[in-house]
This record gives C-alpha cells, sequence and structure tokens, in this order.
C-alpha cells in the first residue's frame, strides 16, 4: 500500500491520560499491547536518570493505576514495544550481560517472552548480534514481516544517532543497514516507528533546517523507488519543545507520541494565590516530559 500527504493534521495533540502520567516527573515513549488491553510507557524522575517501564491495564474500559513491570525497576530500562502476536516484548536497557553486574553498559536491545497473553513475562533476554553492539542501540518496531528497525548510536560514524534496519530471512536477522540519506542526516535520527506494512516511517530528529526549535517528528513513505525525502509533520503536531518518540495504532491511525510542550501561564492579570501558584506549576503540560495523542487520518490516504 502506498500512502500520500495531504496536508498536515488539523487536530491539536491532546495530552493523552494525564491523570495517570502525571503521577510521574517525566514519562517517555509508548507502547499499546495488539489486543488494547495493556500499554507500556517509561517513567523517569526529574534530571531523567532513573528510568523503568510501567504498564497499565484496561478493566471495565478503565486503565488501571501503572505498575512497575516484572523486569524493569532495578535497573534503566525504556522504549518498550510489543510483537505483533504479544508474546515477545522488546525493550531497551543499559543493564549487564550478568544480573550480578550493577554496573551499567552500553544500551542494547533486549526481549521478554511469555507463552500465551495471560502468563507472566520470563527474565530478559539480550537480543544479541547482529542487532546489538558494542554501540548503542535503541527504540525498536518491528514490520510485519520481521524487519526490525532501531536507532543505533555508532561513535566510529562522524553522524550522530542514525536508523537502521535489520531484514528478517529465514528465521534470521542479516546484517542491520543504515536506512538511506533520505531519512538519515549528519545530524540525530532516532525513535523510528515503522507501519506494520512498511509502508510509511515516523521518527525523530534533532535541530534540522526545517525544524521548529527542537526535536521534531518526521515521515517518510515507502516507494517503488526508494525511501521519500523525509518531511516535517508541521507545526500542528510538532511544538518548539522537544517531540518525539511516535507510536502509531494502525486500527485507529492515532499517533502516540512523547513532548515537552511547555504550556504554563507566565503571564498573570492578578497575583497568584499559593493554591493557584501550585496548580499552574503542577499541570501536565508543564514543560515536563509527557504522553500526547492525535488522530492521522488525514495525514495518511490510500492511493
Amino acid at each position: 500500500m502506498f500512502y500520500i500527504i495531504l496536508g498536515f493534521s488539523q487536530e491539536t495533540p491532546k495530552l493523552y491520560l494525564p491523570d495517570i502520567t502525571n503521577d510521574f516527573p517525566n514519562v517517555r515513549d509508548f507502547a499499546l499491547s495488539p489486543d488494547g488491553t495493556e500499554i507500556m510507557f517509561t517513567a523517569q524522575s526529574v534530571m531523567g536518570n532513573l528510568s523503568a517501564i510501567v504498564s497499565s491495564k484496561k478493566i471495565n474500559n478503565m486503565w488501571s493505576k501503572p505498575k512497575v513491570v516484572s523486569f524493569s525497576g532495578q535497573f534503566f530500562d525504556l522504549e518498550p514495544f510489543y510483537s505483533h502476536d504479544g508474546l515477545k516484548l522488546y525493550f531497551v536497557s543499559s543493564r549487564a550481560l550478568d544480573r550480578s553486574d550493577l554496573k551499567a553498559k552500553d544500551f542494547d536491545i533486549w526481549f521478554v517472552e511469555r507463552q500465551t497473553l495471560s502468563d507472566t513475562w520470563s527474565e530478559p533476554i539480550n537480543l544479541g548480534s547482529p542487532i546489538n553492539t558494542e554501540h548503542g542501540e535503541f527504540f525498536p518496531s518491528i514490520a510485519a514481516n520481521g524487519n526490525f528497525y532501531f536507532t543505533r548510536d555508532d561513535t566510529d560514524l562522524k553522524t550522530k544517532d542514525d536508523i537502521y534496519v535489520s531484514e528478517y530471512k529465514d528465521d534470521t536477522y542479516q546484517t542491520p543497514k543504515k536506512l538511506s540519506s533520505a531519512i538519515n542526516s549528519d545530524g540525530y535520527e532516532y525513535n523510528a516507528f515503522i507501519a506494520p506494512d512498511e509502508s510509511y516511517l515516523l521518527f525523530g530528529s534533532y535541530n534540522r533546517k526545517d525544524g521548529l526549535g527542537s526535536g521534531d517528528l518526521y515521515i517518510s513513505f515507502l516507494t517503488e523507488e526508494g525511501w521519500t525525502i523525509a518531511k516535517n509533520l508541521g507545526d500542528t503536531i510538532n511544538s518548539d519543545k522537544m517531540d518525539y518518540c511516535p507510536f502509531v495504532d494502525t486500527k485507529t491511525n492515532t499517533l502516540y507520541f512523547t513532548s515537552k510542550r511547555d504550556n504554563t501561564n507566565v503571564l498573570q492579570d492578578n497575583p497568584l494565590t499559593t493554591v493557584e501558584l501550585h496548580k499552574e506549576l503542577n499541570k501536565a503540560d508543564n514543560g515536563s516530559s509527557r504522553l500526547y495523542q492525535v488522530f492521522i487520518d488525514n495525514l495518511l490516504k490510500s492511493n
């Protein structure tokens, strides 16, 4: 299937589950289980140096209070992604290969698995080569055919973070290849979400010439000629602050993403009371990292 850009979404992104996420100083990245009954996201400290994956389950059409997942809470973990059958969960961690070693190593992609959707998760397993290396690997996203997209910070290259794909052939991941210059640049490209049919790729990039002030979300489409030149999603979705970590529920064409946009009211008509000050300082969209959602039906149209 091929998609064309109709024009950028006219709908303003809305905070996603602020009553839940506002319990944490910062939240980022998002994953929705294939059956729609569980979400996972990363909860972090004010400075971002403590990071754990938490989950919430839908019970009677209400999301439960988030809990740290069984495989997180001790090491620096982030960026969960469900397999398409929901039986594996990929994530990123700086934990050592030896669990008894508490010293952090470079970031790798790990996974946990379960036999059925009602079973508990296994102990974490390192994904290994050829995807993991001595460099940092981040933000797994998997197409329906098994092709594995991720970010790598290869300090041996002149570029910064780049987006790679490892093709899945004969039940084996192939040597990862960096995506073309239509997507990757000399700067930072990261947080790639691949459509299940590989028809489009959403990703984050930092401080491009067409950027809006910080990290922005971009989109590229796969055609017979290859990936189209990535386009900025525009100032309806992107802000002048950091916007990153896209995830699309392709059943509803809902884009979930992380943003540090700041709607703090700094110009007051009258002096604030203590209660009013506390409310303004602690509202969800105060510049902390939060989750947002927006429908993108009018961004994508089947052609």
